[in-house]
């Protein structure tokens, strides 16, 4: 498996990708992205995003389902984490996934300690993620 920046030519997969894992499809910009590629095929995405409030976010995270569980998100982290030398990142996650995120170095932040962009939008995710049983945290991992 090789991870690599993303091209122009991979914006259909990144998409794709991020549609079905029912992920937020806003500012799915390929040049943010890195790519998982095995065999010629492109089997997980991940990029950080930057918000209005300056902050940055580790997201869009997917793995097609068959690759899932093989370390190819573990992967894809690392190479995202190695772009952001010194900075703070954010992310937002299922609570489920807190453990997993920790490993990174990731803590999980109280509601007044979110910077502006999360504080305004993690209040309406975890209204719908009700729907769904779980709920939403945002974490933090501070610069290297």
């Amino acid at each position: 498996m090789t991870i690599r920046p993303a091209s122009e030519a991979d914006q259909p997969t990144i998409r794709r990708l991020i549609k079905e894992a029912n992920l937020n499809r806003m500012s799915l910009n390929w040049p943010h992205f890195v790519v998982a590629e095995q065999d010629g095929a492109i089997v997980g995405v991940g990029q950080v995003k930057a918000h209005g409030d300056g902050s940055r976010e580790l997201a869009s995270l997917a793995v097609v389902p068959e690759r899932q569980g093989q370390g190819v998100g573990s992967a894809l982290i690392e190479a995202l984490l190695a772009r952001e030398p010194g900075a703070v990142l954010h992310l937002t996650c299922r609570r489920q996934l807190q453990g997993y995120y920790e490993r990174f170095g990731f803590r999980r932040l109280e509601p007044a300690e979110f910077p502006p962009y999360f504080r305004r939008m993690t209040p309406i995710i975890n209204l719908v993620a009700r729907f769904f049983g779980t709920q939403i945290l945002v974490m933090r991992r501070e610069a290297d």
